[in-house]
């Protein structure tokens, strides 16, 4: 996971699709026309079912991760902040100071705040993630607690090509930052173009990116299938989204949730699973289940340090520092652009 995009993951080809909330039918842009209408359509039209796991950032899917974040299970959050809070200086160092901050995927902005505490009079913050409303916020509470910053959020797809603003004037180093290893979210090639991407937007400075590591399938299993069932929820709350915005009537007691650990690809599949033979309508298409079908809703694949520092060399990085654990279970990795 994840945050925030072939089709089941955060696809190129899909990402050239911008999602935007569609509304209700007296509303100006109705449902079909919507991004996100469109991409549900077509995931449910091909074979093997698939939906990006972009979507499922909406202000609630949002307040899920938050939540997800906070489980037992779910070790990556509190151990990348750990390798924040402790190796902050030597990560500063490599930022330098005066820089600019562009995170991708920002969510809630709760990682950041070790960054920018630690970073040497940061000139500016540019948070970019696909939930808008949910980003205003966040935005509009860290402006708050840092009022020396420049907050500047965009509210955008960041696996798409965007123009970022000039350089504010006497700035340092324009560095992404990219945690949570979403970046398990892609396709091989996919995390290849984004990093690609990245290193033309951060030219001249770098990129602060958080990697989950290759661990025991026991451990991951875990961490995705939670004994309270807020990752589950998490996953169903897309097909909810689906009622709520693409006139679709989807029962959510009709599905599953399905979380598993693909050894040879070295990737959690997370998917949802009709329970029983049904059909479901969307915005006047119907689509027919058979007991036992899936939708795959998100992959997250899982790195060596060895295999990371390669992807990044090909995507024209440099690599420098790595931080881990003491157990080894994630990484943070300074990129040189």
């Amino acid at each position: 996971m994840r945050n925030p995009s072939s089709s089941s993951s955060f696809s190129f080809a899909a990402a050239q699709q911008q999602q935007r909330h569609p509304a209700a039918p007296a509303a100006p842009e109705s449902a079909a026309l919507s991004e996100f209408g469109r991409e549900m359509q077509a995931g449910l039209a091909r074979r093997p079912r698939s939906i990006s796991p972009k979507y499922f950032y909406d202000a609630a899917g949002s307040q899920l991760f938050d939540r997800i974040c906070e489980l037992p299970e779910y070790y990556p959050t509190r151990t990348e902040l750990r390798i924040l809070g402790e190796c902050a200086g030597e990560i500063a160092a490599q930022v330098g100071p005066g820089a600019e901050i562009v995170e991708f995927g920002a969510g809630s902005l709760t990682k950041v705040r070790l960054l920018l505490d630690a970073l040497e009079a940061p000139r500016r913050y540019l948070p970019i993630d696909i939930s808008g409303e949910h980003l205003a916020a966040a935005a509009e509470r860290l402006r708050a607690d840092y009022p020396e910053l420049a907050v500047q959020p965009i509210a955008a797809d960041y696996t798409m090509p965007l123009v970022l603003p000039a350089p504010l004037p006497g700035a340092g180093k324009r560095v992404g930052f990219f945690p949570g290893s979403t970046i398990g979210n892609f396709e091989p090639d996919e995390a290849l173009a984004f990093l690609q991407l990245a290193a033309r937007m951060l030219r001249g400075g770098g990129l602060l990116i958080g990697v989950d590591l290759v661990k025991d399938p026991a451990r991951l299993h875990a961490a995705y299938n939670d004994a309270q069932g807020v990752t589950a929820a998490f996953n169903l709350n897309l097909l909810r989204r689906a009622n709520a915005e693409l006139d679709a009537n989807f029962d959510l007691e009709g599905f599953a949730h399905a979380a598993f650990y693909n050894a040879p690809k070295q990737r959690i599949e997370m998917h949802l699973v009709s329970r029983r033979a049904q059909i479901v309508s969307l915005n006047g298409e119907r689509f027919a289940f058979e007991e036992g079908e899936t939708i795959h809703t998100e992959y997250s694949h899982k790195f060596t340090v060895e295999g990371l520092r390669a992807l990044a060399v090909k995507a024209g990085f440099r690599p420098g520092a790595v931080w881990t654990d003491p157990e080894r279970l994630f990484s943070v990795h300074w990129l040189g652009a």
